[in-house]
């Protein structure tokens, strides 16, 4: 895959690049990331890429030229692709308005061979960004930040760690929180008894199947106290809803 940030702040990305799984992502050549700073792309010698908005207002708005000129020069691979070799990217806004980012989003990314993010900051986009370059809008949440280049670390991060060879573990990813539709079931490691608190006897059985069926009932206890909306949109078992059924009669605590 290949992923290109459109930004004011490219110095923002190098750390966050080179450090851990997308270091390694990069190292093993499943990935590559770069960070452009669309300034270079203003055509004016001050570098301006924005405006006053038409109508008045406060604020200013990202203008169109810098923004399409830079991911034209991208596709075009003029960021490291061999000249003149044209690519068909997903090209993401990163916005208040767009979609909330979920786990199935960042699944649908990372079958993707080539992503273009862009970074806005200012008051806003001119309107023609988005009606006529950008593929999708993504929000991480319901609140509003100074820029993009947060949020799409936060999604570039998501969407890479589902690459196939990016995990040492290939069933991290399979079984992260959401990834089955449920949180994630409670983890353990060495010492079983630390301070008195004691790993689950299950844990230490060797029974595999008796572990797994653990597993999923945490599961489905963990989100039905913290996320029962979750188990609203799936198509659960009937073992599943039996155990349900019994954690709503003797209503479990929250204990970790």
């Amino acid at each position: 895959m290949r992923v290109d940030v459109l930004t004011l702040f490219p110095e923002m990305f190098a750390g966050v690049f080179a450090s851990s799984i997308l270091g390694k992502a990069q190292e093993k050549g499943i990935v590559t990331l770069n960070a452009i700073n669309f300034r270079e792309y203003s055509g004016n010698k001050h570098g301006t890429v924005d405006d006053t908005p038409y109508g008045g207002g406060g604020g200013m708005v990202l203008k169109p030229e810098p923004i399409f000129a830079a991911v034209e020069a991208v596709r075009e691979g003029k960021h490291g692709d061999a000249e003149g070799k044209t690519r068909s990217p997903r090209v993401i806004l990163m916005c208040p308005q767009g979609e909330t980012f979920t786990q199935k989003k960042a699944e649908e990314l990372a079958a993707e061979e080539h992503l273009i993010f862009i970074c806005g900051h200012y008051e806003g986009y001119d309107e023609r960004i988005r009606e006529q370059l950008v593929t999708d809008e993504i929000s991480i949440g319901d609140y509003v930040l100074t820029g993009g280049e947060l949020p799409s670390m936060v999604v570039i991060d998501s969407v890479t760690r589902l690459l196939p060879g990016v995990l040492g573990n290939e069933t991290s990813a399979v079984t992260d929180s959401f990834s089955t539709g449920l949180l994630e079931y409670p983890h353990y490691t060495r010492p079983a008894d630390f301070r008195g608190w004691k790993v689950p006897d299950i844990l230490l059985s060797g029974h595999h199947a008796n572990i797994e069926d653990w597993r999923r009932k945490e599961a489905l206890r963990r989100t039905l106290l913290r996320r029962p909306d979750l188990l609203e949109k799936l198509e659960l078992s009937p073992q599943d809803l039996k155990w349900l059924e019994q954690m709503k009669t003797h209503p479990p605590e929250i204990k970790d």
